[in-house]
């Protein structure tokens, strides 16, 4: 039984990019991404758990900064609650398209 203070259902997208292919073919293996972010995080209480306020802003930061081929994480707390976090370089790149 989970028994969480205050309990969300996220949903997080996550972008990645790379120049080359793996060995696989792949930019990154999913499964991995999974099992980082959601194996950590999964009924956890994140006040407990990570170093910082627990936002959505935060913790789509925090995504990206664990996933080396990330440069971009969105985190939706509800439907019409989104935050993304995008590395600079990318978002400079976006906001010229």
């Amino acid at each position: 039984m989970c028994t969480q203070l205050h309990r969300h259902n996220w949903v997080v997208t996550v972008y990645c990019k790379a120049a080359t292919l793996n060995a696989d073919g792949m930019v990154v293996d999913f499964k991995h991404v999974k099992d980082k972010i959601h194996g950590y995080l999964d009924h956890g209480n994140f006040n407990k758990l990570l170093p910082f306020n627990p936002t959505a802003e935060n913790i789509a930061r925090w995504i990206v900064e664990q996933i080396p081929s990330c440069y971009m994480a969105k985190v939706q707390e509800s439907e019409g609650n989104t935050a993304v976090y995008c590395l600079d370089d990318v978002h400079d790149e976006l906001e010229g398209e």
